[in-house]
This record gives C-alpha cells, sequence and structure tokens, in this order.
C-alpha cells in the first residue's frame, strides 16, 4: 500500500469555488438565452448578447484547459488531456533532474549555505522554542516531519540509510582508529577503572563459582588424595591464593599482573597501528561482521528503532523539551548564541556535511525522489494536485468567462459602429 492509496477528500473552499465558477457560466448561458429573445425589440440587449455569448466561449474554454490537465474532459479520450496523469513519472524524472540540476550541486549549497548562520538560528530557537512564532514554527515542523517520514517509501529508504551505514563501515579501516584510541586511553589513564571493574568481576566470579573449583581439583586428584580429604584442603588452598591474588591486584595498581595486563594492552595498541597482519584479521573480522545475518538483522533494528523515535518526537515536541533533555537544549542553545567561535565551528562543521551529502548522496536522493514519484497512484497524485493549486484554478475558469465577455462586448461595439 502506498502513501496515496486513498484519494483525499477536495477541501471545502476549493468545493464551493468550482460551484461559483460553474454557476457563473450557467448564468451567461440563461442571460444569452433572454438577451438573444429581446434583441429585435431592445438593440441595447445585443451587447448582453454578444458579453454573454462570448463569456461562455471563454469559460467553456477555460473549464476544458483546467479540466484537461487532470483528467479527460466529459470522460473522452481526446489526444493531449489528463497531461498530468498521462504523463506522472516523466514529471517525476524532470524533478528529480530540476532537483540534481538546481539544489544538489556542491558549489550551489556550499554558496548557500554560507549565507544561511546555522548555529545562531538553532541557538535562538532551542533557548526559547516557544519564542515569536515558534510554537507555529514547532507545530509546522511537526507536522512536515510526520508526513515525511509516513509518505516516504520506507522499505527503499531505509535500504538506503543501511547500504549508507554498512559502506561507511566497510570503507574505514578500524584497526588504526582502534589501535589510536587505545593507546590514547592508557597515555590518560583511562583505562585503569576498566581494569579495577574486571578485576573486582574476576574475584566475584571466583566467589560465585567456588564449586566448579573444587570439583575440578577433586576429578583431577588421585585416589590417595580422596580418601584421605586432602583434595579439598588443596581446593581451599588453591581458592584461597587465588582470592588473595585478585584482592592484591584491586588493592595495589602497582601489582606486576596488572603491570603484565597493562604492557599486553600497550602491544595490542601497537600491532593494532603497525602490525599488517593484525589489521588484515581486524578486517576481515570486521567484513564476516557485517556480512553475519544476526548483523544485517541488528542493523535493520537500529534504523526501525530511529525511525519510531523520530516519529514519537515529531508527534509530541513538546515532550523533546521536558525534563533533563530540555534543560540540556536550552543550555546548548545559549551557548551557541553566546560563543561566536562555536557558531562558525558548528556553521562550517553543517555545511561541510551539507556539500559532502550533495556529493556523495545526491545521485541516490534523486533516485528516490523519481522512484517514489512513479509509485505513487496517478489517481491520487492527480487530486493531491489539483487540491494543492486550490482555488486559483477555478480563478482561471471564472476570469476566463469574464474577460471573454469584455472582448465580445469589444467585438460587438466595433461591429456595431461599423
Amino acid at each position: 500500500m502506498t502513501p496515496f492509496a486513498r484519494i483525499p477528500a477536495a477541501p471545502p473552499a476549493l468545493l464551493r469555488m468550482r460551484r461559483v465558477a460553474t454557476a457563473l457560466l450557467v448564468v451567461m448561458a440563461v442571460a444569452f438565452l433572454i438577451a438573444r429573445a429581446l434583441e429585435p425589440r431592445h438593440p441595447a440587449a445585443g451587447f448582453v448578447r454578444a458579453f454573454a455569448e462570448a463569456a461562455m466561449v471563454g469559460g467553456l474554454a477555460d473549464w476544458f484547459a483546467v479540466t484537461a490537465l487532470f483528467r479527460h474532459p466529459l470522460h473522452l479520450p481526446i489526444p493531449h488531456t489528463a497531461i498530468i496523469p498521462n504523463n506522472k513519472d516523466r514529471i517525476g524524472d524532470q524533478l528529480a533532474t530540476f532537483l540534481r540540476d538546481y539544489f544538489l550541486i556542491p558549489t550551489v549549497v556550499a554558496r548557500r549555505m554560507g549565507r544561511i548562520d546555522i548555529a545562531a538560528a538553532a541557538g535562538r530557537w532551542l533557548a526559547d522554542p516557544r519564542g515569536i512564532g515558534g510554537g507555529r514554527l514547532a507545530r509546522g515542523l511537526s507536522r512536515l516531519a510526520q508526513e515525511v517520514l509516513q509518505a516516504l517509501d520506507q522499505e527503499r529508504l531505509g535500504g538506503m540509510v543501511r547500504a549508507m551505514m554498512v559502506t561507511r563501515v566497510r570503507d574505514t579501516e578500524l584497526s588504526p582508529m582502534l589501535g589510536r584510541a587505545l593507546a590514547a586511553a592508557l597515555a590518560e589513564d583511562r583505562h585503569l577503572p576498566v581494569i579495577d571493574h574486571a578485576v573486582r568481576w574476576a574475584r566475584e566470579a571466583l566467589a560465585s563459582n567456588e564449586h566448579l573449583v573444587r570439583t575440578m581439583v577433586r576429578e583431577r586428584a588421585g585416589s590417595i588424595l580422596r580418601w584421605t580429604g586432602l583434595d579439598e584442603t588443596l581446593a581451599t588452598k588453591l581458592i584461597d591464593g587465588l582470592d588473595r591474588m585478585v584482592a592484591d591486584m584491586a588493592e595495589n595498581r602497582a601489582h606486576p599482573l596488572r603491570h603484565k595486563l597493562e604492557e599486553g594492552l600497550r602491544t595490542l595498541a601497537a600491532g593494532l597501528q603497525h602490525d599488517p597482519e593484525m589489521r588484515d584479521r581486524v578486517e576481515r573480522l570486521k567484513i564476516e561482521l557485517l556480512e553475519n545475518p544476526a548483523m544485517q538483522d541488528w542493523i535493520n533494528g537500529l534504523w526501525e528503532q530511529a525511525r519510531a523515535a523520530m516519529l514519537r518526537a515529531a508527534r509530541d515536541p513538546e515532550a523533546l523539551m521536558r525534563g533533563k533533555l530540555g534543560e540540556a537544549l536550552r543550555q546548548l542553545g545559549a551557548t551557541l548564541q553566546d560563543d561566536p567561535r562555536l557558531g562558525r565551528t558548528i556553521n562550517r562543521f553543517v555545511r561541510r556535511a551539507a556539500v559532502g551529502a550533495a556529493a556523495d548522496y545526491g545521485d541516490a536522493i534523486v533516485r528516490l525522489v523519481s522512484e517514489t514519484v512513479r509509485g505513487w497512484d496517478a489517481d491520487t497524485v492527480t487530486h493531491r494536485l489539483e487540491h494543492a493549486v486550490g482555488k486559483d484554478l477555478q480563478f482561471i475558469r471564472i476570469n476566463g468567462t469574464l474577460v471573454g465577455g469584455m472582448v465580445g462586448v469589444a467585438i460587438h461595439t466595433v461591429d456595431v459602429l461599423l
């Protein structure tokens, strides 16, 4: 089911103007008949007849033109009518081409983004989202976000997002990044809490699995040790020794085993950055993970969760600004307004991101627009476009009727004078 499967009802204002235009045409027809009957006795009625006659011609011509845009007039298959439904796919392609040629060119995006102070605008809105026009803006953005998220082809869009994520991870060499991150953590002693937690976990695991150690010692002890009960003594000594060693590691950060562990981490960090064999192993592991069906399901779940979260936020934008998150966002808004250097940095980042997105994904966006329009139902698209243009189409009919009438009077006047 496409997002345009249900044909929307015409707005009341459009129905009213349609009736007015049709009623005016009927009035002209009645006026023509009356004036024609009176013209032999009252020559002045000829001007009324000329006005009504030309008005009917103009009104009917414009009715035909307006109707021919969206459907076959009187359901007759006249050539070059029902223009929009017959050319829906071409219109989608032209719209996509227009976006690509005039909006998604990196130089155009960079020039336009350079004129916009994104950081200041975002800061003002975050600091006071209910300010002047802010409430209307929030509601308008909420409705727009909901319509966009619901109208786009979710399967195709989700596939594009997933493909972008997988491609970005596939093209990024993770090993050097992991190595630099681990080396930085070791240099700043940010690994110490992790080791402390691991040591505490090891001590708790030893205490909770004491019976496994005793069972292992009993199974490997000889019959003499079991007969004399020395296996229990040996197991107790082993458990106490391991517990004291782990306790010493927890209390003494200069413990030799901790130094060995840190030395192993430093070796791993260097290998991740400089050892070709280890880097190849990490890359192979990354590819295997990306191709694993479980990882694909997890990535799919990420997109669905993100889309559901965006829909929830769009339906209730004020909920996003309540609580600690809202307070943090308001503080961020104040900082964006008060810190020019941060504002310049953010504007530069947004500009580069927009230019990069236009360069990397412009063609994908164009294909998405074209394929989405191709997937829409022709009748529903026709009704939506007609309703979007609204009353102006009916004013064309009204203006055609009145202008035609005035031209008819002018022609009749010239005929009388000559």
